[in-house]
């Protein structure tokens, strides 16, 4: 999709799981149930293009999230975030970098959280 089509929208959702063992039971599952293929980033991470919205699998305690997390694309992460928390938003972890880019998470008014991710 080029990069104008995705500004701002929804482009990933990531699951959590508890341990490495835990992300082998949950890929197994969907590949199973689902035909998807992952590719794996260490033994803590998978992710996989062929789930329509891609998706990962996160079992890195440092950075995994308590409830699926719905991520958004945008070019500009710092933007992002500012605007952000001139929104009320609150950050709950703030920029960090991962193999293909950078990301934070936040609080919406609500208390849903969603991350801001950028590969640039």
């Amino acid at each position: 999709m080029p990069i104008k089509d995705r500004e701002n929208s929804f482009d990933f959702i990531e699951f959590p799981v508890k341990s490495p063992e835990d992300l082998h039971l949950s890929k197994v599952f969907y590949m199973n149930v689902f035909g998807w293929t992952y590719k794996d980033w260490g033994d803590d991470y998978s992710d996989t293009q062929s789930s329509g919205l891609s998706s990962g699998i996160n079992a890195d305690a440092d950075h995994r999230s308590q409830h699926p997390l719905a991520v958004i694309y945008t070019t500009n992460l710092e933007a992002a975030r500012e605007r952000l928390l001139t929104g009320q938003g609150t950050i709950t972890r703030d920029i960090f970098s991962f193999p293909g880019g950078r990301r934070f998470h936040f609080l919406d008014p609500s208390g849903n959280e969603l991350a801001v991710w950028s590969d640039f």
